[in-house]
């Protein structure tokens, strides 16, 4: 039996903006995604490191991985309900 495909993953580029733009442009993506969905979004604001774990925790998402290479910093983050 394969096993079943993972979620589907938004990207989300948000290089090049400021705070609050990346979270709003996250935030967003969250909201039209499917259930189960996951976003990956792409920022290179240090705020971000602050911002997107804050409002995923208060809108009820969860934050699967933060990995930062370059200066770009790339936040995982889940859509469970």
């Amino acid at each position: 039996m394969p096993s079943p495909e993972p979620p589907p993953e938004i990207l989300v580029d948000a290089r090049g903006h400021r705070c609050p733009v990346p979270t709003l442009r996250l935030r967003r993506a969250l909201e039209d995604a499917p259930l189960g969905a996951r976003v990956r979004l792409l920022a290179d604001d240090p705020l971000a490191r602050i911002d997107v774990p804050h409002f995923a925790a208060g809108a009820g998402f969860e934050v699967l991985e933060v990995t930062e290479a370059a200066g770009v910093l790339s936040f995982l983050v889940g859509r469970s309900s």
